[in-house]
């Protein structure tokens, strides 16, 4: 059970803080949502979000370089808009420290090594302090072989808020006899000025549709040449629900649709398979370049084998295509896939029937004018409307986009729950002084629980018929720009 805000006289001060701690509670339940303990199948952090404090996706890979050297590769995305920027002499900057720690993890080592590094970021335009967008950190550190615990944090010196994310990494000696597949690393292109691209690393589960071109990296080290090493790869694709959450006030997911199920593992299909064959001991990184995939999930899987082996070595990497500018919404179709949460269905099919992108713009436009009627709070109800979705995002993010989840849709069409409580694969969010207010207490179910082969909090409401009038007034407080002054 999450804590729960203490009994005040000032009902006001009651919601603040149930909010606070709701807030904290949300992030603390699904962070890392989607990180695995199978430690052969590697799927990227969570977003890690919290209202007021760095943003920070984080990686880390144990490597043998061109010369043999051990090193841990550390990168770390930091988003422009979750720092605190001050303005001297015309320059907008934010400044940051950020600090790895490598600390060993195998039994008796006392290997500690930090490393610090203080950086200003700047600002070149208010667009980009708004951004979504991230600054990338890359770090390679030296250290002997072994298995090693790596801590990132960055600290927002202006706002004094730090957050701290832990990844581990393993190095093998390129001394022994051994064999050995590293983490299989996923990078994307994204553009650069002047018509140039970069790779940079992937370091969630999720990849943005915008990154056009992807490669999977890894390294293989084989120190035994007894008979030659051959490595199988296969890229895999999984059904997968992509739907919108269904209205609350319909019929509950039956347990045979791919939404109850979430994932159907046995559902899949292999895109690509080739097999290579390594002959000459020592250690090589392999790359694996990748055309532009359609929005899906995915397994990149990697077995290493050779004649007389009982189990072959094995390898994973998941990963999740999804919207352009993930988490961010940006493009018109973007912008016009959420209001399914506001729309009749005539008029949603309506909307997303239209092809070209700046008439779909108008008539998102034209949705909320009609409907909210004063520009200044169409303006505002806008703002805080893809606000929601983007938090959503970031907060709910699994198997498909946050917004689409049932948390998301409640989240966006209601904001932040005043208190959350779990009980093993329940949680019920209140948003009422009263927790037993059927209209206001909703409750949220997993049909499978996270795990070692599902690894996503996958929570489903449990729809009632009875929430018709309560879906409908929240609309209006939507549809009115009332959504202003009051959340319910």
């Amino acid at each position: 059970v999450f804590p729960q805000s203490p009994p005040s006289a000032n009902p006001l001060t009651r919601h603040r803080r149930g909010r606070r701690l709701t807030l904290t509670a949300l992030a603390l339940l699904l962070a890392s949502c989607t990180r695995s303990v199978n430690p052969d199948i590697e799927r990227g952090s969570a977003y890690e979000f919290r209202l007021g404090f760095p943003e920070i996706r984080a990686s880390a890979i144990g490597l043998l370089g061109d010369d043999g050297t051990p090193r841990i590769s550390v990168s770390a995305d930091i988003v422009y808009s979750s720092l605190i920027y001050r303005t001297v002499q015309d320059r907008t900057y934010a400044s940051v420290v950020v600090e790895i720690r490598v600390q060993g993890a195998d039994e008796g080592s006392t290997f500690i090594r930090t490393v610090q590094n203080a950086l200003d970021i700047e600002s070149l335009n208010r667009e980009m302090i708004t951004t979504q967008d991230a600054f990338t950190f890359e770090r390679d550190i030296e250290v002997d072989p072994g298995s090693y615990t790596v801590t990132i944090s960055v600290l927002d010196q202006v706002s004094g808020k730090q957050t701290t994310l832990e990844e581990a990494a393993f190095i093998p000696d390129p001394d022994q006899p051994v064999m050995n597949l590293t983490t299989v690393r996923l990078l994307g292109r994204i553009p650069l000025a002047g018509g140039r691209h970069r790779f940079i690393p992937v370091s969630t589960y999720d990849v943005p549709g915008r990154m056009d071109s992807l490669r999977l990296q890894l390294q293989v080290t084989n120190n035994r040449s007894e008979s030659p090493l051959e490595l199988t790869s296969r890229l895999i694709r999984y059904q997968a629900d992509t739907t919108a959450a269904r209205p609350m006030q319909f019929n509950n997911y039956g347990a045979s649709t791919i939404q109850f199920k979430g994932v159907d593992y046995d559902e899949s299909r292999i895109l690509e398979e080739s097999i290579r064959s390594f002959e000459t001991p020592g250690s090589v990184t392999i790359e694996y370049p990748l055309s532009r995939l359609p929005r899906g999930n995915y397994r990149f899987e990697v077995r290493a084998s050779r004649e007389g082996m009982e189990e072959p070595i094995f390898k994973a990497r998941d990963f999740s295509v999804k919207s352009e500018n993930y988490p961010a919404i940006q493009t018109p179709r973007e912008l016009a896939a959420p209001l399914v949460y506001l729309m009749d269905t005539k008029q949603y099919e309506a909307l997303m029937a239209i092809e070209n992108e700046d008439s779909l713009k108008q008539a998102i436009d034209r949705f909320w004018l009609t409907n909210v009627k004063s520009l200044t709070d169409a303006r505002d109800v806008i703002a805080k409307f893809y606000q929601r979705v983007e938090e959503a995002n970031k907060q709910f993010s699994n198997f498909k986009e946050g917004w689409k989840t049932d948390m998301g849709m409640m989240y966006i069409l209601f904001g932040p729950p005043w208190y959350v409580e779990r009980q093993l694969n329940v949680m019920i969010w209140s948003y009422a002084y009263d927790r037993t207010d059927p209209r206001y207490n909703f409750i949220f179910e997993q049909p499978k629980v996270k795990n070692e082969f599902f690894p996503f909090n996958n929570y489903l409401l449990r729809r009632d018929q009875s929430y018709y009038n309560v879906y409908y007034q929240q609309a209006q407080l939507w549809l009115t720009g009332q959504i202003l002054t009051r959340d319910l």
